[in-house]
């Protein structure tokens, strides 16, 4: 009987899986089974030799944590890791001139990209709001903060803007309520 090569069959799935629990396993330093904010802070770069921006930290956190408890367990992290890697590659695409930082052109791109139609005035106010280094760019952390907020106001403006047409009218409790739930 002659030899077979049969080459073995990977599930990728499951290489995904062990490559994601070793990484799991790095960031959890109190091995608690759950990675808090700090922990995750800690392990992420955001290319600018800065601690990645807390309060974007907390907004992926949140959105991940399912029962609240202030961390994402090895499921949940799966999908941090996902969503952040899937932000990699938006940030990197629209990052032209590979510099790490997003310019306001850059950005303008992006957010078009994204079916937002913004004046360029705006756009300097987003630039304003999000350049924590005050260098006229967005480092990859704040682009990603940037967008939570940008669609996070989107979608509390059209629960108001029933008729679709890019205006609302609010009270000022209205407009506070909308705001607040959002920061």
């Amino acid at each position: 009987m002659a030899y077979q090569y049969r080459p073995q069959q990977y599930n990728a799935q499951q290489q995904d899986q062990g490559f994601l629990w070793n990484i799991f396993q790095r960031v959890d330093k109190d091995r608690s089974g759950t990675i808090s904010d700090t922990e995750l802070q800690q392990a992420l770069s955001n290319g600018t030799w800065t601690p990645f921006n807390p309060v974007t930290v907390r907004s992926i956190i949140s959105m991940f944590d399912r029962d609240n408890k202030g961390g994402v367990n090895f499921n949940e992290f799966t999908g941090v890791w996902k969503y952040i890697s899937d932000w990699q590659n938006i940030f990197r695409t629209y990052d032209r001139d590979n510099s790490g930082l997003i310019d306001k052109n850059e950005l303008k791109q992006a957010l078009s990209g994204f079916g937002y139609r913004l004046s360029d005035q705006f756009y300097d106010v987003l630039i304003q709001k999000f350049d924590r280094q005050r260098k006229g760019q967005v480092a990859f952390d704040d682009f990603i903060q940037c967008c939570i907020v940008l669609q996070r106001l989107t979608d509390v403006f059209r629960r108001y803007d029933t008729d679709q047409d890019g205006w609302i009218q609010v009270s000022y409790e209205q407009y506070l309520s909308m705001v607040f739930n959002v920061v």
